[in-house]
């Protein structure tokens, strides 16, 4: 390698990454050569040798990871030893926290048993058979049809990924070939493969890959009514607004063209953008006029996380096809699903007999260590009755975020469940935002992080989301957001100066 990594920045890096308050900071010290460098810490050898997803990859280079190396229900603890409340359950996933010992069992046992099958073909084993009917048995009863067939994949992205192909080959299977158009919405996440990255519609994800891919992509808007809501609009308004939208796009579009709407109930990754009441009503109403259909992503949302097994049963949605993964198996193994309804199942089973085959396939689907822990986690979520309890911690989780509302860094705060989400404003009276250039969101994620908190910035780069582990306790929750607060107080300086010294140099 042509360059070398001086400690002394290793040191900022230190500061910079949340380990100020816990650690001294390295001392000077001259350049190490290159074999000792890459063998001297977790950080460099991470630097030296993994690409890391959702990041500037040459600022990683100077700044390196925070390696945890152990987690305790809900903290996840460095290689320092420091304690992290992880605000965002991992990735939107660890419901059951990170040290639930009979998911660890559960693996163990499975692998001491089977460790790997597969269900091509006529093949199939005990544990994606029992994971399986324990879906559909947990599944809304809010669908066009029965929710009641399920595919089996690795991740989020690939059910949605897996979606896709059976809504474009049932509408092969129906005799209407020319409905291939798929509606996202502005901001969306489903994944990261091309077809998912195509259906989003996040710009960081978009322009440097060349996507939306091809000519069957379009996308409606964001129904964020704190930013785009117009002046006098209530959210009723703003609701009939986006459904009109909808509509516009459709027929824009051709309403012969367009298959399906992807949707999370609420939206998570793109800034927990949780809708007006009425929204997903009118929106409906527009789809089934249509003909469209309606994909209910639940890949962040499923499981208890809104206050409902199901994201769809709180805002009332009426799916022909539902995706769930991180929660079915707490994030500890990677395993997802795709439950069909009954309609489209029939229609793509007379195609498969017609054609001689369902051409789909992942080699891990149902994988045995997964589907077995998936089993076990559904089995603790209902002994412990998680949709009370996350509807009971619910009360001081959104209580606590409206009272950051007084804070003067605080434009928005929301939640719904134990899902939630603080916009961080410039001017609360104007709704001014941060400039970019100031980067708000990551200056007070480096600040949560030296409070001992992990909370996840989402788009546009100003809104903190929050997203607990379900076992999290009301004191917990009070101390996150106090962290959160205490993170706010100390970084609002800065902010204020970086802003004001934008608008001295450019307006």
């Amino acid at each position: 390698m042509a360059w070398r990594y001086n400690l002394a920045r290793q040191a900022t890096a230190m500061v910079r990454c949340g380990v100020q308050k816990y650690a001294q900071p390295v001392q000077q010290q001259a350049l190490l050569p290159v074999s000792v460098r890459n063998m001297s810490t977790n950080k460099t050898r991470d630097i030296d040798y993994q690409i890391h997803s959702q990041a500037d990859l040459r600022f990683h280079e100077s700044t390196g990871s925070i390696v945890m190396t152990k987690g305790d229900g809900i903290y996840v603890i460095d290689e320092q030893g420091n304690r992290y409340i992880e605000g965002m359950a991992g990735l939107w996933c660890t419901g059951l926290g990170f040290s639930e010992p009979r998911l660890a069992q559960a693996a163990y046992d499975q692998m001491m048993t089977l460790p790997q099958y597969h269900t091509f073909g006529n093949k199939a084993h005990n544990k994606c058979i029992d994971l399986a009917e324990k879906l559909v048995q947990v599944m809304p009863t809010c669908g066009k049809s029965p929710l009641n067939k399920v595919y089996f994949g690795s991740g989020g992205g690939d059910s949605n990924d897996t979606a896709i192909k059976i809504i474009w080959n049932y509408f092969n299977a129906i005799g209407k070939p020319e409905k291939k158009k798929l509606i996202g919405r502005v901001r969306g996440y489903h994944g990261s493969t091309v077809v998912t990255t195509s259906i989003g519609a996040q710009p960081g994800m978009h322009q440097p890959f060349d996507c939306p891919y091809g000519d069957r992509f379009v996308h409606t808007n964001v129904p964020h009514h704190y930013t785009f809501g117009k002046d006098g609009e209530t959210e009723e308004d703003f609701a009939t607004r986006m459904a009109d939208d909808l509509e516009k796009l459709i027929l824009a579009e051709g309403p012969d063209t367009v298959a399906a709407m992807f949707a999370e109930p609420l939206q998570g990754a793109g800034g927990v953008v949780i809708p007006p009441a009425t929204y997903w009503e009118k929106m409906q109403t527009v789809l089934e006029k249509y003909n469209v259909m309606l994909v209910s992503d639940e890949v962040i949302t499923g499981f208890a996380r809104t206050g409902n097994m199901w994201g769809c049963e709180t805002y009332g949605m009426r799916p022909d096809l539902l995706t769930c993964a991180k929660q079915l198996s707490s994030g500890y193994l990677p395993i997802s699903a795709v439950v069909v309804g009954q309609h489209v199942y029939d229609a793509i089973a007379d195609f498969s007999q017609k054609n001689g085959v369902f051409g789909h396939g992942y080699t891990y689907s149902g994988h045995p260590v997964s589907a077995a822990v998936a089993l076990e986690t559904i089995q603790i979520y209902e002994e412990r009755d998680i949709v009370n309890s996350v509807r009971a911690l619910s009360v001081p989780f959104v209580n606590g975020l409206t009272d950051l509302l007084d804070h003067p860094l605080v434009g928005e705060a929301r939640g719904v469940g134990l899902v939630g989400v603080v916009q961080l404003i410039a001017d609360k009276e104007t709704k001014k935002a941060f400039h970019p250039s100031v980067k708000a969101g990551m200056k007070v994620f480096t600040a949560c992080e030296e409070h001992g908190l992990i909370p996840r910035v989402t788009p546009p780069g100003d809104r903190l989301a929050f997203c607990p582990p379900m076992i999290i306790t009301e004191e917990e929750i009070k101390d996150m957001l106090g962290r959160f607060r205490k993170a706010l107080d100390s970084v609002e300086p800065a902010l204020r100066a970086a802003q004001a010294d934008y608008e001295a140099n450019n307006e």
